[in-house]
């Protein structure tokens, strides 16, 4: 059966309308993977919601069960239990660092395309401010990363982390 795709950490949040614009982001949408600038996304995101008094919402998003079809030889089985070692490690990362910094955090561990899923949770949480880590391929560099799509998308403010 397996955990939960949407899990909530910290403090709660005290309900406020929603208002584009006002003096600083009140949600705040980390997508994280598990890479090294994801890492630094999740906590510059996290220190960004603690001084702004903003929620964080946290998404892992999965997309490598497409990949296991098209690779002879990969065992699916393998690859599902990496993601689920995955994603629990990112919840107890989760946890601790809602506690540690006293921010509202919200889990959400999602399968499919990164932007597409992104995309939908901004939308979901009305996020004022979208962060991702730079792509660490060289291929985005020529067909565009989901960074890149993002900032395209032109619906949020996307922070970028090296």
């Amino acid at each position: 059966m397996g955990a939960p795709d949407r899990e909530e950490y910290g403090p709660r949040t005290r309900p406020l309308p929603f208002e584009r614009g006002t003096d600083g982001p009140r949600v705040v949408l980390v997508g994280v993977d598990g890479t090294r600038t994801s890492e630094r996304a999740g906590w510059y995101a996290a220190g960004l919601a603690r001084r702004q008094g903003a929620a964080l919402v946290v998404v892992f998003v999965s997309s490598t069960s497409g990949l296991s079809a098209l690779v002879p030889g990969m065992d699916a089985g393998a690859v599902q239990r990496t993601h689920d070692e995955l994603a629990d490690e990112l919840r107890r990362e989760c946890r601790r660092g809602a506690e540690e910094l006293g921010v509202p955090l919200t889990f959400l561990c999602r399968r499919g395309d990164a932007y597409a899923e992104l995309c939908a949770a901004a939308d979901e949480f009305q996020a004022d401010m979208v962060v991702v880590g730079a792509s660490e391929q060289a291929g985005h560099r020529l067909v565009g990363s989901v960074a890149t799509r993002l900032v395209r998308t032109g619906r949020w403010p996307v922070v970028v982390v090296p």
